[in-house]
């Protein structure tokens, strides 16, 4: 059984920082790549950034150059480290697992978290 459990959201004012976990159990996490997306009130889920099984990134332009996606595969985590954020930043942070190309859809990833709040205050 997979399972993916997101960790870190929380309140922070503009210009903060945060940073979210995931750990994943029930697959090859070393051989998977993994991403995060999130999704405000009233919008579609939206990709964020995806680490691949070895250390290549990609992120959204909306967000590159203040977030980075790493990964432990020893503690099978994928971490989300958000500076500067942004009132705009305020989502639900999901977690997804197992991707296939282009990567970048929701119906790329077999495997979501459950998502953890993240509200940037102005």
């Amino acid at each position: 059984q997979v399972q993916l459990v997101e960790s870190g959201g929380g309140l922070v004012q503009a210009g903060g920082s945060l940073r979210l976990s995931c750990a994943a159990s029930g697959i090859i996490f070393s051989s998977n790549v993994m991403a995060w997306f999130r999704q405000a009130p009233g919008t579609q889920r939206e990709f964020i950034a995806r680490i691949s099984s070895g250390t290549g990134t990609s992120y959204a332009e909306s967000v590159k150059g203040r977030f980075t996606i790493s990964r432990d595969n020893a503690k099978n985590t994928v971490y989300l480290q958000m500076n500067s954020l942004k009132p705009e930043d305020t989502a639900v942070y999901y977690c997804a697992a197992q991707g296939r190309r282009p990567f970048i859809l929701p119906r790329d990833y077999n495997y979501w978290g459950q998502g953890t709040q993240v509200t940037v205050s102005s």
